[in-house]
C-alpha cells in the first residue's frame, strides 16, 4: 500500500466522525423540523459516470499549489475563511473550532484547490448556537459554483457535478478521496439523518471540478500582474 493510499484511508476512516462532533443544536430542537437539507437522488452521479466523470466539460490545466484562504458558494450564501487542517494524534482529521460558525477547513496534507488531484474542504453543519457554515450544503444542485480564493491572488472556480449522502458506516473512501487526473474539490459536512444518541448518521459530500481561473478582486497587485494564461 503506497503512502498516498494510506493517507486517504486514514482520513476516510476518521473524517466521517465529524457526524459525532455536531448535532448539539438539535438536542434542543425538533430534528424533524430542524434537520439540514439533504441532497435529492437526482443530484447524485449517474451510475454510468461515477463522481469524477463529466464528459461534457474539457479538463482545465491545473494551477500550481497555493493555499486556499476563502471559499464562496453563492447558491447557499456561503462566504467563509479557510483554515488549514492537519491530523490529530489518533490519525483523525482536525476540524475547525466548533464555535466558529463561519469557518471552513482545508486538509493541508492533500491537494490545494485548483491543483491536479482532490482537494478536501470540510465544515460544520451546526453548533450549540445554531446552523454553521455548511448547513445548506445538501441543497446544492448540479451546475452550482464553488469559488476558492487562493493565497497567490487567483480564484479557482469549480462546477458542482454531484452531491451525495453516505451512511457513516458505509463511507466510500476511494470514491471520495481517490486520485484524479484533473483539479477537483470535495466539500464535506455532517448529514444523512440524525439520532439524539449518536448525532448525525452520515456525511454529505459535494463533488466539483475546475472550470475557471480568475484573479481575486482583492488580490495584491503582484498577483494581478500575472493573470492566468
Amino acid at each position: 500500500m503506497d503512502r498516498a493510499q494510506r493517507r486517504r484511508e486514514t482520513i476516510a476512516a476518521t473524517l466521517t466522525a465529524m457526524g459525532l462532533c455536531a448535532g448539539v443544536w438539535l438536542i434542543e430542537h425538533s430534528p424533524r423540523e430542524e434537520l439540514p437539507p439533504q441532497p435529492s437522488p437526482e443530484q447524485a452521479a449517474l451510475p454510468s459516470e461515477g463522481p469524477t466523470a463529466d464528459p461534457g466539460t474539457q479538463a482545465m490545466v491545473p494551477l500550481p499549489p497555493s493555499e486556499p484562504v476563502r471559499v464562496r458558494i453563492p447558491a447557499i450564501e456561503v462566504d467563509a475563511a479557510v483554515m488549514p487542517l492537519g491530523l490529530e494524534e489518533d490519525g483523525s482529521l482536525e476540524v475547525p473550532p466548533q464555535e466558529a460558525a463561519n469557518l471552513t477547513g482545508w486538509y493541508e496534507g492533500g491537494a490545494t484547490p485548483g491543483t491536479r488531484g482532490t482537494a478536501i474542504v470540510a465544515g460544520h453543519v451546526d453548533s450549540a448556537a445554531g446552523p454553521s457554515v455548511f448547513y445548506g450544503l445538501g441543497s446544492l444542485k448540479k451546475g452550482n459554483t464553488v469559488a476558492v480564493d487562493r493565497a497567490d491572488g487567483l480564484t479557482a472556480e469549480f462546477e458542482v457535478h454531484a452531491i451525495e449522502v453516505y451512511d457513516r458506516d458505509a463511507f466510500p473512501d476511494d470514491r471520495v478521496y481517490g486520485p484524479s487526473s484533473r483539479a477537483e474539490i470535495r466539500l464535506i459536512t455532517c448529514g444523512g439523518g440524525y439520532s439524539r444518541s449518536d448525532g448525525y448518521l452520515g456525511n454529505v459530500v459535494v463533488y466539483g471540478h475546475l472550470t475557471a481561473i480568475t484573479v481575486t478582486p482583492e488580490a495584491r497587485p503582484a498577483a494581478a500582474a500575472h493573470p492566468p494564461g
